[in-house]
């Protein structure tokens, strides 16, 4: 009995370092993709939306779901965005982000969640809710899928 205890002891000790290390993983990512997402927030209150789309990965099969419209691709999600804030004297109005939440899934991709929430200079306040897959790239985090609801 001593022998297993002391074992399992042993045992214990030494897998101490790797759950650190992935606990420090887990941290370096949250901090990562957070810094994506204030990245994006800073973006949009500049009005700058090349800037909000350089967190997601920028391919043909970037996913976005909003409602009931499914779109594909980066050039696609980021022309919706230019048609809904920007063309015909819509605004872009003040973007906040709350309640996020990181869960790495694996070493290269996260699920995040969270709201949003718009300020329009005419008052109105939507807000929502959002899901996002990310991917971990050579030279950062990026969002592969995204899927918003709300209400206006």
């Amino acid at each position: 009995m001593r022998k297993a205890l002391l074992l399992l002891l042993i045992l214990m000790i030494a897998a101490s370092p790797l759950v650190a290390q992935k606990s420090l993983t887990a941290q370096s990512a949250e901090a990562e993709i957070s810094r994506v997402l204030r990245q994006q927030v800073a973006a949009w209150n500049r009005h700058d939306l090349e800037a909000f789309m350089a967190g997601y990965w920028k391919s043909q099969d970037l996913t976005f779901f909003s409602g009931a419209t499914a779109t594909k691709g980066w050039e696609p999600t980021l022309e919706r965005y230019r048609q809904r804030y920007q063309a015909n004297g819509a605004a872009m109005g003040k973007l906040e982000f709350s309640d996020l939440s990181v869960e790495q899934l694996c070493p290269d991709a996260a699920f995040v969640r969270g709201r949003w929430h718009l300020t329009m200079p005419d008052g109105k306040q939507p807000h929502g809710l959002f899901t996002l897959v990310f991917r971990k790239f050579p030279d950062r985090w990026r969002i592969v899928h995204d899927h918003s609801s709300g209400e206006n």
